[in-house]
C-alpha cells in the first residue's frame, strides 16, 4: 500500500512561519543581550579612601598595567568616608558590569560595616570578589620629637590629658588596631579619624598628634628618613623594609597581629567572563617582577586568591574582627 504523500504547507503559511521564527530569533537575541566584549570604555576602581594612603597606592601601582592588558584606560576614584562604607556602598548600587569595581581591603569589608548602627551591605552576599593582591601589616607610628619612645611607654606617656592618636578613619584597621592597643595595655587615649592615611600623616609629621596607626605601605620611606618613628608593626616577622621596627608577638602582645589585605571587587552578579577575564589580568599583574618590586617597596606580601577562595577569606575576617570590633565598641 503506497505512503501518504508529504504535505508541505502552502506558501502564504510558509511566509507567516518565517516571520514567526524571525520574531522569535529576535527576541531570544535581546534577552541574551548584545555581543560586546568586554571592556568597550574606561573602567573604573573605587578607592574607600582619600589619595595618597595605602588602597589609593595599589590601586594606582595596577592601574596602569591592568590598563594595558584590558585595552581601556582605567580611573582611580576616591570616594573616602564612614569606615570606607561610603564608597563600598556606591560599588554595591553600581550595575554589575565590569565598569565599576572596587580596591577591597579590610575596612569596607571586613571592620566598617559593623562599626555602623545598620550595615549599609552585605560585604560577602552583595560583592563578587575577583582577586587577592597582597597583604601587608599595621605600623604603629610616632612623631620622634612628639611621640612616646616605645609601645610600652604608651600608658605612661597617655596619662596626662589631651593625647590622642590618629587614623585613616572611623572603623579603619588603623582605627580598630589602636583601641586592640588600648585593650591589651589598659590605659585610655583618644582617637583622631582622619580621611584617609595622607591627611594623617601631615598631622603627625607636623606634632599635631603624637601617634599615628595605620597600614604601613605609604610609611616606609617617611621611617627611613626619621621623619617618623616605627614603634611595631602588627605582623608575625619583621618587615624587611623596616628591620628595626620590632614585632607585637616580641613585645609580648601576640592579641595584636592584624593584617590587613588588598584585592578587587566588583558588584554581585558580575558575569562570570568578566570576572575571570579580570582576575587572570590581575594574576598575571601580581606576578610581574616590576610590580612585585613595588609591593616589596610598599610592604606587601603578593597573595594570589580568585574568585569563591577570596570570597571565603573575606568572610573569614569578618568572623575574626567582629569580637575585637565588639570589644572595642567601635562606633
Amino acid at each position: 500500500m503506497p505512503s501518504a504523500p508529504c504535505r508541505f504547507p502552502s506558501a502564504p503559511a510558509r511566509r507567516t512561519l518565517l516571520r514567526r521564527w524571525a520574531v522569535a530569533g529576535a527576541v531570544l537575541a535581546l534577552a541574551a543581550g548584545p555581543a560586546v566584549a568586554w571592556p568597550d570604555k574606561p573602567v573604573r576602581i573605587v578607592v574607600t579612601f582619600a589619595a595618597g594612603g595605602a588602597s589609593d597606592i595599589v590601586a594606582r601601582t595596577i592601574s596602569e598595567p591592568l590598563a594595558k592588558a584590558l585595552g581601556q584606560p582605567v580611573v582611580v576614584d576616591n570616594k573616602p568616608g564612614a569606615g570606607g562604607t561610603i564608597g563600598g556602598a556606591e560599588v554595591v548600587r553600581a550595575a554589575p558590569d565590569g565598569y565599576t569595581l572596587m580596591l577591597s581591603n579590610s575596612t569596607p569589608l571586613s571592620i566598617g560595616p559593623w562599626t555602623v548602627p545598620k550595615p549599609p551591605y552585605d560585604p560577602v552576599k552583595q560583592f563578587t570578589h575577583v582577586a587577592m593582591l597582597g597583604i601587608a601589616p599595621v605600623a604603629i607610628l610616632a612623631n620622634p620629637k612628639t611621640g612616646p619612645a616605645s609601645l610600652k611607654d604608651f600608658p605612661k606617656f597617655y596619662a596626662g590629658a589631651g593625647n590622642s592618636f590618629g587614623s585613616g578613619g572611623p572603623g579603619s584597621i588603623g582605627h580598630i588596631v589602636g583601641e586592640m592597643v588600648k585593650d591589651a595595655l589598659k590605659f585610655n587615649m583618644t582617637h583622631v579619624p582622619y580621611r584617609g592615611g595622607a591627611p594623617m600623616t601631615t598631622d603627625l609629621i607636623a606634632g599635631t598628634i603624637p601617634v599615628g596607626i595605620d597600614v604601613i605601605t605609604a610609611y616606609v620611606p617617611m621611617m627611613k628618613s626619621g621623619q617618623l618613628k616605627g614603634l611595631a608593626v602588627t605582623s608575625r616577622s619583621r618587615s624587611p623594609l623596616a628591620p628595626d621596627v620590632p614585632t607585637v608577638v616580641e613585645l609580648g602582645l601576640p592579641q595584636l597581629v592584624a593584617e590587613n589585605y588588598f584585592g578587587v571587587s566588583g558588584p554581585a552578579g558580575l558575569p562570570k567572563d568578566v570576572s575571570d577575564k579580570l582576575a587572570a589580568a590581575l594574576a598575571a599583574i601580581v606576578s610581574d617582577p616590576a610590580v612585585v618590586k613595588r609591593f616589596e617597596e610598599l610592604g606587601i606580601t603578593p597573595l594570589k586568591l580568585a574568585g569563591p577562595q577570596f570570597s571565603d577569606y573575606v568572610a573569614k575576617q569578618i568572623t575574626d574582627w567582629t569580637p575585637a570590633i565588639k570589644a572595642a565598641d567601635l562606633k
